[in-house]
């Protein structure tokens, strides 16, 4: 078990989240249950995800998590770039936001190759194709449970 509040990228996805957030009170009221909960779900998804992943026992287990992470950090990416796009964010706001999202990637990166080292090549290749699995069940189902 690892001490997630000792992870550098959990700290980084947890203060992008606390900004997605403070950034998107000032979202249309009509976006509330659209771009606003999207982002806010993306973004919190990494860090809780980078959470339940140094929670489990194996390599395997933890990757698969780091893997989810990767994919909700990307899904921010593109919600920031969104929501510039529809002037719901000024572009010094977007830029901040991105940047970070841009130090959490690297070092959520840096974290996921040195796990994929520790674990070993089959490990590695199983943990990548149950998050694919799961990745499609959740997008053909339109859930967004835990994930």
């Amino acid at each position: 078990m690892r001490d997630y509040t000792k992870i550098d990228a959990w700290r980084l996805a947890d203060d992008l989240t606390v900004a997605i957030y403070e950034r998107t009170r000032a979202f249309p009221r009509e976006e509330l249950y659209g771009l606003t909960s999207q982002l806010r779900r993306s973004a919190s998804s990494v860090a809780a995800n980078i959470v339940e992943g140094a929670l489990r026992e194996s390599q395997k287990d933890y990757l698969h998590f780091l893997y989810i992470a990767r994919g909700s950090l990307a899904e921010t990416q593109y919600f920031i770039h969104l929501a510039q796009r529809l002037q719901y964010l000024d572009e010094k706001s977007a830029e901040q936001l991105t940047a970070q999202g841009r130090q959490a990637f690297a070092c959520l990166y840096g974290l996921t190759s040195s796990v994929e080292k520790n674990a070993g090549k089959i490990a590695r290749l199983a943990a990548a194709v149950t998050s694919l699995v799961v990745i499609s069940i959740v997008r053909l189902t339109g859930t967004r449970g835990p994930i």
